[in-house]
């Protein structure tokens, strides 16, 4: 874990996102050559061709964090993670200690209650919500979850979620789709390139550190994925006429990963899934569909930032991000972009 961990000023973690928002900086990094370019966001379109396919992810963000008061204790924050049955939730809570099982935990003045109904190995909590039905009380009760890291800041729900944000799920935003625009997908699409969507609505694996000193020895969450028959069938086709995998964010790298199967010939296909996935992915991975990843900068110790490692060798991503931290680039969810190709 000693690898993957460093110092950043806390002037260069970003709190609001930029605007427009594909007017931030960007840093290529050329993996053959291990050379480091400096762009703006926009730039990216002279970096694809023709023939290439951009996968992005379109879950879309909840308003998941929600404020509640225990019976006789005080307040308690709750953080939805995913819905495991019809009502039934596992959660992080905070102060995690006042919330035990069995305990009812109040939400708008009664009109909505919980109760504990289990913990997980991991430190969760299981609530069951009645009524069932959370989907008109979170527009209500429901705040943005931003990152913790974000501690002054003025963004909106619709500034941590993609201009293309479609099927409800996620607790944290797939950040490196927050560069794009309207304006700039259609110029790629223009250009030739194949843009599609995958679904992974990002959940704790996404944004939980590693803390095992042996980075192998993390126990990964699962979370759920879509890759419809379409866009397995573009991807595979898009493979055999030799053009270019591009996914943006690991969460699509993940998702188009966790989709390979050993096709005719012994080459790497995808198949289309629905499901969950627990891929965790490591240096000394094999990476089967990805060519290029749009990414942002990530928090030390994360498995974002392990992945990123794996797919370029660690000590170009260890000085690219010295580069970035000496050029005054902007950090994590809100801030600037990299593509390595």
């Amino acid at each position: 874990m000693n690898s993957y961990t460093y110092e950043l000023p806390k002037g260069l973690i970003a709190q609001e996102p930029v605007s427009p928002r594909d007017k931030c900086r960007l840093l290529v990094l050329d993996r053959s050559q291990l050379i480091i370019k400096e762009k703006i966001f926009s730039d990216l379109i002279t970096f694809l061709q023709k023939g290439d396919v951009l996968v992005l992810n379109d879950t879309k963000v909840i308003r998941a964090r929600i404020k509640g008061t225990k019976k006789g204790a005080g307040k308690v924050e709750i953080l939805l993670l995913k819905e495991v049955d019809q009502g039934v939730w596992e959660v992080l809570a905070k102060p995690a200690k006042r919330v035990r099982e069995k305990d009812s935990i109040i939400f708008k003045e009664g009109e909505l209650e919980a109760e504990v109904i289990g913990k997980t190995k991991k430190g969760s909590r299981i609530l069951r919500f009645y009524p069932a039905d959370l989907e008109k009380f979170l527009p209500q009760i429901g705040e943005t979850p931003l990152p913790p890291y974000i501690k002054k800041t003025n963004a909106k729900l619709e500034d941590y979620q993609t201009v293309y944000a479609k099927h409800k799920g996620a607790v944290a935003a797939p950040t490196a789709g927050l560069h794009f625009t309207s304006q700039l997908l259609d110029r790629l699409t223009k250009k030739g390139v194949k843009i599609l969507y995958i679904t992974l609505h990002c959940g704790l694996a996404t944004f939980r550190p590693v803390k095992t000193p042996d980075i192998r020895e993390h126990d990964i969450e699962t979370e759920y994925i879509e890759i419809s028959p379409r866009v397995a069938e573009a991807v595979n086709s898009a493979m055999k006429r030799g053009n270019r995998i591009i996914a943006v964010g690991t969460t699509a790298v993940r998702s188009l990963e966790s989709a390979a199967i050993k096709g005719p010939g012994q080459n790497f296909m995808i198949r289309p899934y629905c499901g969950d996935t627990n891929l965790y992915i490591v240096p000394g991975y094999k990476f089967k569909i990805v060519d290029g990843i749009i990414t942002n900068f990530h928090t030390p110790c994360s498995t974002n930032l392990i992945l990123i490692s794996s797919f370029a060798p660690l000590d170009f991503v260890r000085a690219s991000y010295t580069y970035a931290k000496d050029k005054g680039y902007r950090f994590y969810s809100f801030g600037d972009a990299m593509f390595i190709a």
